[in-house]
């Protein structure tokens, strides 16, 4: 067996996750991208723009690599600037964010070893020193988290579900199975909540 090597294998999860998260975003209009579904205002576009923010200072400022992006989300003035978009923010711009903080990460990824070591400037001095690698799988995991709220939030939206883009690793069903599934697993949440 062929191993790969670790970067390879950590980079690919994250490329998966990146991409599926912008997918979520095809085929909707403006107000769909930005509206918020939940009590707590998630909205595709403004996962897009945290997760940007995110990759930009888990990969630049934690290993001293400076990108030039103003960060939204240390905005003192704009309480959770990173996760929605402002009106005059156009969702070309922010997927253009997201651009360039692939670029910037798989560049750090690429020209620092795992085992470089970072200061997390955000968090405590004693509890702030990581290593690359520990960056790849935190940045990875928290890519996929949002991706997951994406995925809700855009089934929320038009029903529209799935894994990524050619897989959206769901069983194959039509609306009539679905609805049927879902009266089934209601009626277990009622039966057990009878006990």
């Amino acid at each position: 067996m062929t191993r790969l090597d670790p970067k390879a294998d950590f980079h690919l999860y994250l490329q998966e996750a990146r991409e599926a998260l912008l997918w979520k975003l095809d085929g909707l209009g403006e107000y769909d991208v930005r509206r918020p579904l939940v009590p707590t205002g998630t909205n595709l576009l403004g996962l897009v723009k945290h997760v940007a923010s995110a990759e930009l200072g888990s990969f630049g400022d934690t290993f001293g690599r400076p990108h030039g992006e103003p960060l939204p989300e240390f905005d003192p003035d704009e309480p959770n600037a990173d996760m929605w978009a402002k009106a005059d923010e156009t969702r070309e711009q922010i997927i253009g964010l997201y651009h360039r903080a692939w670029a910037h990460s798989d560049a750090t990824i690429a020209e620092l070893p795992l085992d470089a070591i970072g200061h997390v400037p955000w968090w405590p001095a004693e509890e702030n020193e990581v290593t690359l690698h520990h960056m790849v799988v935190r940045m990875t995991a928290e890519t996929h988290r949002h991706a997951g709220q994406a995925d809700i939030v855009r089934e929320l939206i038009d029903g529209a579900a799935g894994m990524q883009d050619g897989n959206d690793n769901l069983p194959e069903g039509d609306q009539d199975w679905w609805a049927n599934y879902r009266s089934q697993v209601e009626r277990a949440a009622q039966e057990a909540s009878r006990r």
